[in-house]
Formats: structure tokens, sequence, C-alpha cells
């Protein structure tokens, strides 16, 4: 081997030139590389070239090369520091103000505040309350755009197919019962073959692993339109009522049920639900309570996709009194002992400090119903072009969220999964 050999090694970069002269010690052992780097022009390294139709080229030289021309002091130049953005015109000069906290800094760019988000939303938050008949036409809902009494038998598979699609697979029913099945007492709510088992049955058979909640009330059985049995006098009879309720969600259960929702506020029904389940072997369904279900006017439009109108009267001896805020504490702890798993704020966005309440006093799972009303108000909105509804849509989902509901039902459940997604359709 020659020990004196020189090895010239060019190399390019761009326009510029670089000579590397490697001499190696005649003792391999103790080798020592002494390397000249000759600059005949500052090297400046950008992300991309001038032409941008070529990748940047690199330079050849080993770690240890790169390093040693470092420490000689001949690091390549990176692009300059950009120059500080030039205010406009008529800006006062002032000096800066002595604050230590400028929250602003975590708000500079969009993948900063990405990194800092505090709630977000899935589709997997997401229930679809979905309208069910008996008929095999999907009937459009005047009152609540896009949304329709579905056909059991094939428009309500095709929806909760839509749903999946865009990872929504929990949804809730509610049936538009025939007037000729109503009675004062609602019995049909209670049978196995009535139209939300046989939609239950439906489903599960074609979708097995399907979240299905289900409604507990009477109302939409009642020929008097009332979550309960009214009594000549008027009163809605609290104990019978439950009575029936139990018969009710045993039903569903039996039918293939995931979670049973008594939605009817009468006292004492969350417990009387859960040993009426036990006793039946379906200790594994849920109980999703409305524990505190507002006399709102909110409702309008629910009901006219139900038809379920009270024949009489009002609702406020049953549903909470909208200005309390203290008696949801007094249901919280009566679901709570009663053996609720899951508990329900009806309304949403009118009410964030009850679910926020909830959040604070419970370590349940807090659910939100996003009702036909506020669905209603934000579509109307966005036709008029007064509001962007897909940002109102998602942000009113997101505050629904930040105030603390695990869950929300939501009519806007399919269309949010879609922009979750980030499809346009």
């Amino acid at each position: 081997m020659a020990s004196a050999a020189m090895l010239n090694s060019p190399c390019n970069v761009g326009a510029v030139k670089f000579e590397v002269k490697v001499k190696p010690s005649p003792n391999l052992l103790s080798a020592r590389t002494s390397i000249r780097l000759n600059r005949r022009r500052v090297l400046t390294v950008r992300a991309s070239n001038e032409s941008g139709s070529e990748p940047l080229r690199k330079m050849g030289l080993t770690d240890e090369e790169c390093e040693a021309a470092v420490v000689a002091g001949n690091a390549p130049e990176a692009p300059p520091v950009p120059p500080k953005p030039v205010a406009p015109a008529g800006t006062p000069n002032v000096s800066s103000l002595p604050i230590n906290r400028r929250p602003r800094r975590n708000r500079r760019s969009s993948a900063v505040r990405a990194a800092f988000q505090e709630t977000s939303i899935s589709p997997a938050n997401l229930v679809y309350p979905l309208f069910i008949h008996e008929g095999e036409d999907d009937t459009p809902i005047g009152a609540m755009p896009g949304c329709y009494r579905l056909g059991w038998r094939h428009g309500l598979v095709e929806e909760v197919a839509k749903a999946r699609d865009v990872g929504v697979n929990s949804i809730v029913l509610f049936p538009k019962v025939p007037d000729a099945l109503k009675t004062s007492t609602g019995d049909e709510a209670y049978n196995e073959n009535g139209l939300v088992p046989r939609a239950i049955r439906l489903l599960k058979d074609k979708y097995p692993d399907l979240v299905i909640y289900t409604d507990v009330a009477l109302d939409p059985y009642s020929s008097d339109g009332h979550d309960g049995i009214v009594r000549e006098d008027g009163v809605i009879m609290n104990d019978e009522t439950v009575h029936q309720l139990c018969k009710q969600a045993v039903a569903q259960a039996r039918a293939g049920a995931d979670v049973v929702s008594p939605s009817d506020m009468m006292d004492g029904r969350v417990g009387a639900i859960r040993t009426a389940l036990d006793a039946e072997g379906f200790e594994h369904v849920s109980i999703m309570s409305y524990t505190a279900k507002y006399a709102s006017s909110f409702y309008g439009p629910f009901r006219e996709a139900l038809d379920s109108n009270p024949r009489f009267g009002d609702k406020k001896t049953y549903q909470m009194n909208p200005a309390n805020y203290r008696e949801a504490l007094v249901e919280l702890q009566a679901d709570e002992s009663e053996g609720a798993d899951i508990l329900l704020v009806k309304p949403g966005l009118p009410y964030l400090d009850i679910i926020r309440l909830l959040r604070d006093k419970s370590p349940l799972p807090i659910a939100a119903y996003q009702v036909s009303g506020e669905y209603s108000m934000i579509k109307a909105g966005g036709v008029l072009k007064m509001i962007d509804e897909e940002r109102v849509m998602m942000e009113s989902l997101m505050c629904l969220r930040r105030a603390g509901a695990d869950i929300i039902l939501t009519y806007f459940a399919l269309q949010a999964g879609r922009c979750l997604c980030g499809e346009k359709r």
C-alpha cells in the first residue's frame, strides 16, 4: 500500500464544488484521517433547489467528514433568518407589554392549536336517533329537514349501513305507532312482535355488533299522548306506569336491545326496570336513564315526527322545570342508587350547565340529547344562509363534549360522521 497516496473526492451540490482530500496514515491501527475542506463558495443548504424539478443531491461525505468540517468552522449555511414582518403604516410604536404569560403563544398555528386541543370528538361519541314506521316508503319529516320516518324493513337497514360506513355504530329507535294500536294503557309498548322488537331483531340479524338503544316510555303507544297512564282527573299515574315500563323494557331486551332508555321521568322506574331485567336474565342489558329531562319547548319537531303530542295538558307534572338546577342532583342520586349505567340530559345546548353538573358529581358516563328543536334551528339557519351549517353543527357537538358529555344523541350523527371522516356528500 502506498502510504503517501492521496485520495481526491470531488463532490458537487448544485453549482458549488467541494474537494475533500484524505491522506491515510501508515499505521492503520492508529490511523487518523486529516480532512481539508476547500470552500470555493459559501454553501447554502435549502430544502429545495431553485428549479424545483430535481431533488437535492447529497455531498457524498461520511458522518465523520461532515462532523470534522463543522468542527473546523466550515459548517454549511442554512437559509437566512426570515426578516421581521413589517407592520402596516400608521401602527403605533410601543414598548412590549411587561407580561410573562401570553396565552396566544399556544394558538399561533393550526398545528400548535391541534396539539393543545383539550376536547375531541369522533363518530364513536355519536348515537343516531332514527324514526321508524310500518310503511314501505321513507316519509320526510317537514319540521326536520333531512330526517325521515324510515320503513323498518328497508329504509332503516339502509340508513344504518350509511352510518356504519362513517363509524357511527350506535342508534336509538323511536316508533310511529298506528293510531289503531294506541290505548290508554299503552299495551302495544310490550308487544314482542311490535314495531320496535321486530326492527331490533332485523338489525341484529344484519349487524350483530350494532349498539341498539331503545326508548322506554308510553307516549308513542298512548291514546292520550302522555308518557304514563292518565287517570280520569288528568293525573299521570306513577307506579302503574312503571309496571308497564318494566314489561316494555323486558320485551325490548328479549328482542336484542343493548341499552334500554327510560325517558318517562316516572319516580322509581330505573330500580324497577333493573329488577325486572335481572329477573328475566338480562343482567347484561344497560339502562340509560333520562336523568334530567326538562319540560322543554325544543321538542316540537320530534312530536310531529311521531305524532305523539299530548291530547290535553302538558308534561310538567313529570318532566323537570327548566328553571331548576339543583333538582337535577336529586334525580342523579336516585338514578345512581337504583342502578342506572348512563345518565342523560335533555335538551343539550340550552342545558350545558346541567351536563357539567352531572359530569362533576357522578363517575357514570354522561349522555346529552341534542333534540329536534336544536337540529331544526341549525338546519333553518343554514338554509337561510345566516350561518355556516356544517361549522355550527360541529361546534355545537364539540360544546356538548366540552361540557362533559361522553356520548351525544343527535340527528346530525350521519352528517357529522361524514364530516369527521373527511367526506363531502
